[in-house]
Parts: structure tokens; C-alpha cells; sequence
């Protein structure tokens, strides 16, 4: 039985490791909280950058 018993988990491990490798997680990777504060800091900085005008001078030559 023992013999049985060890091939048949040997044969169940490979079929669940081909298994894993067929179907990828779809589950997005964990981003701890104090990465989403600075994600969320960097995002607000890059926001209040781009709604400050610009000051760009027309400077054509008028003939």
C-alpha cells in the first residue's frame, strides 16, 4: 500500500505543479500601505504640477 500510496502522490504533486504553471494567478500582487501613501503622494505632486499654468511667451518675429 505504501508503494502505491507514494506514486500516486508523487503523479497528483506533478499534475498539480503542470496545473500551476498553466493557469498564472490573476490575482494583482499586495502593495503594503505606507507604497500606496507614497504612490498616492508622487500621483498628487504630478497633479498639482500639471494644473499650475505655465508661463510660455509667444515669441514670434512680426514682419
Amino acid at each position: 500500500m505504501n508503494r502505491r500510496k507514494k506514486i500516486k502522490s508523487i503523479l497528483t504533486k506533478k499534475a498539480k505543479q503542470a496545473n500551476l504553471k498553466a493557469n498564472p494567478k490573476s490575482k494583482p500582487k499586495y502593495i503594503s500601505k505606507a507604497e500606496r501613501a507614497k504612490l498616492e503622494t508622487e500621483t498628487n505632486q504630478v497633479e498639482s504640477d500639471a494644473c499650475q499654468p505655465t508661463h510660455i511667451e509667444d515669441n514670434t518675429i512680426q514682419s
